[in-house]
Order: structure tokens, then C-alpha cells, then sequence
């Protein structure tokens, strides 16, 4: 990204920074079988943007054996922003039991 191109407005940068973060929780058992898997969400709070900007940016994927994010074609860049800011992630709240939701396809 053009390092500090554009100011970025605080409210617009609040706006992209004070959205739910959603998380997959995974964790395995002593023999490696699954025993939660939920899909859970936590906001933010005690937010103070430090600064803010956009820019003309550009996407590098690499390739990983573990996330094939580099075979997704990146077809253009909409927007880009760097924001620096203090802020507190809340407790997470589970949304999604997949092993409850396994089970009552069963």
C-alpha cells in the first residue's frame, strides 16, 4: 500500500476497525478426534484510532500447504486502509456448535 497516501476520515476508519471478528475454535482430544468445534464472535471495545489511511495497494499470496489462499485468482483490489489503533477484543460468544449441528443431521 502507498505508505500514507490518503488520510482516512476517523468515522470511516471506525466503521472498517468496530465490525464482529468471527473466529473457528478447533480443539482435539487426545486422539486427535474433534471435541469442540464452534464458530464464535467477539467485537471491540475501548477503541481509539491512532491514525488512519488509504491508498492504492496491491495483493501477494503465497502459496502455503495448509491454506491455499495463493490458488484464489485476485481479479482487483477494491479498497485498501491502514489503521493504527488501540482497542480491546471482547470475550468470545459461541454462534455455532458444528458438532450439535453434526449430530442432529445424524
Amino acid at each position: 500500500m502507498g505508505y500514507k497516501h490518503r488520510p482516512l476520515d476517523e468515522d470511516e476508519a471506525r466503521a472498517q476497525v468496530d465490525v464482529p471478528q468471527f473466529m473457528l475454535k478447533v480443539v482435539r482430544g487426545y486422539e486427535r478426534s474433534t471435541i469442540l468445534c464452534d464458530l464464535v464472535r467477539a467485537g471491540v471495545s475501548d477503541l481509539v484510532i491512532k491514525e488512519a489511511w488509504s491508498g492504492p495497494a496491491r495483493l501477494q499470496l503465497f502459496h502455503h500447504v495448509a491454506a491455499p489462499l495463493a490458488d484464489l485468482p485476485v481479479l482487483e483490489v477494491v479498497s485498501a486502509s491502514h489503521i493504527l489503533t488501540d482497542l480491546t477484543l471482547t470475550r468470545p460468544v459461541p454462534v455455532h456448535n458444528y458438532l450439535e449441528a453434526e449430530e442432529a443431521d445424524s
